[in-house]
């Protein structure tokens, strides 16, 4: 009977059944193809419903199908990727409903995140919101997505840490790449009033405010969530026209 590292011995058929399976580490290879199809669905360069073939994927990428196959099957599990059997693989395409829930419990942790900046933000730490705040409008003046997208996640992610509470930090970068996800396409229509928005932000951790701080994110993160239900109404006035 196999011996646990405690010294007590298995019941016979059931570890000592499978003491020839062992844990594999994932390879490299495998972790690095599957963050890659990541960040291209969620920087949208693979479009939600877009059909995801192996062999142009694999080529793309420079490696074989296998990786491929098996990061598409991990994608699958996590949501990001659907696989319809004798039709493949497509970019999952989210709901309203989807949207709406991971928006309201972002709006949830980040108001709570505000908050705790504000109270816990030290004159350095302000240097740095009051940075990323500079580099969000440069890119908001250059008119680039992917920069505008990164900067939002980078002034986000800073807040959550100035609070000091990790279990908040890692419950927000949890679902980081889906708000990015659900971001970018309304990177642009909600830019301006985004990085308004942000300025004031800072200006209430600066104050050390932290009531203010929790109703300017709070309506910070409600206005990007009715933003993005609001997204297709554009689209769909310039189709009847």
């Amino acid at each position: 009977m196999t011996p646990l590292p405690s010294g007590r011995r298995a019941p016979r058929g059931s570890l000592s059944a499978a003491a020839t399976r062992r844990v594999e580490r994932p390879a490299p290879l495998r972790q690095a193809v599957y963050d890659a199809l990541l960040e291209l669905i969620v920087n949208r360069t693979l479009a939600p419903g877009q059909h995801l073939v192996e062999a142009e994927l694999a080529e793309y990428l420079g490696v074989s199908r296998q990786p491929v196959r098996e990061a598409l099957q991990r994608l699958q599990t996590d949501g990001w990727v659907d696989l319809r059997p004798a039709q493949g693989a497509f970019v999952h395409t989210p709901t309203e409903e989807e949207a709406d829930q991971l928006l309201a419990v972002r709006s949830v942790l980040e108001t709570y995140s505000a908050k705790l900046a504000a109270e816990h933000a030290t004159a350095s730490d302000v240097k740095l919101l009051r940075k990323l705040q500079k580099a969000g409008e440069e890119a908001l003046a250059s008119t680039n997505v992917e920069r505008l997208v990164k900067a939002n996640a980078d002034l986000h992610a800073a807040v959550a840490e100035i609070g000091r509470n990790k279990v908040l930090a890692e419950m927000i970068g949890l679902v980081d790449r889906r708000v990015r996800w659900y971001y970018t396409p309304i990177a642009r229509p909600r830019s301006r009033d985004s990085w308004n928005e942000h300025a004031e932000l800072v200006a209430a951790i600066a104050d050390g405010d932290a009531e203010r701080a929790g109703e300017v994110m709070h309506r910070h993160a409600e206005q990007t969530r009715q933003t993005y239900h609001d997204r297709k109404a554009p689209e769909d006035s310039t189709d009847s026209d």
